[in-house]
């Protein structure tokens, strides 16, 4: 069972998604506010597994939530949800620990789709944010030595390339014409050759050393 908690301050927005979470099977709804004033109290209250994060509301930012709560509970998973293509709020809520986006236009079904894969690791992005972050970061530490990543083999490449685009583990498994398990083994050998963590980490790094090519 996944643990969500939502912060959202538009009302219909925030009952709309609660119904959708509680009647949707492996979800529960540990609560659902109108703000993240106290987010960490809710955290340590109802220890959900996701959260999903509005990035600007009344009080503390969804930003600064993300900030405070990655910073007591680093093992949450938190998806932001956005009506914003904005360079730098992409780039705060990244830096902040966000684990993936959501454009509040999505469908619930793909809301759905998107807790999940957070919450098994992946970093769910919109096509159109997976190509502002990746821009984003194409203007940024253009010099940065790459033999880091020489270890790299070209089928990993190739799925890290899918992560950055935004790809969902059954699109990689698609387009790179291998199993969703073969997908799971070959991320956790970049995970180990890049020196990350998680799908957030792997992105952010190879989008910084331009490990891809767009």
């Amino acid at each position: 069972m996944i643990r969500v908690a939502l912060f959202e301050d538009i009302k219909e927005i925030r009952e709309l998604l609660s119904e959708t979470i509680e009647n949707s099977e492996g979800l529960f709804m540990t609560g659902a506010y109108a703000n993240a004033n106290d987010a960490l109290k809710v955290m340590k209250r109802d220890r959900p597994d996701v959260v999903l994060m509005d990035i600007q509301m009344p009080g503390i930012s969804g930003i600064e939530a993300v900030r405070t709560i990655k910073a007591s509970f680093p093992e949450i998973q938190i998806l932001m949800q956005t009506v914003f293509e904005d360079n730098a709020r992409i780039f705060a809520a990244i830096c902040a620990g966000a684990s993936g986006y959501i454009l509040k236009d999505a469908s619930p079904e793909r809301y759905l789709d998107a807790i999940i894969e957070v919450s098994q690791g992946g970093a769910p992005m919109s096509p159109v944010i997976a190509r502002k972050v990746l821009t984003m970061f194409q203007g940024q530490n253009t010099a940065a030595p790459k033999e880091e990543y020489h270890e790299l083999s070209p089928t990993e490449q190739k799925v890290l390339g899918c992560l950055v685009r935004g790809l969902s583990y059954k699109l990689i498994a698609d387009e790179c014409k291998i199993s969703i398990s073969t997908v799971n083994f070959h991320l956790k050998n970049i995970y180990r050759k890049l020196h990350v963590n998680s799908a957030t980490e792997a992105i952010s790094k190879a989008l910084r050393q331009q490990l891809t090519s767009s």
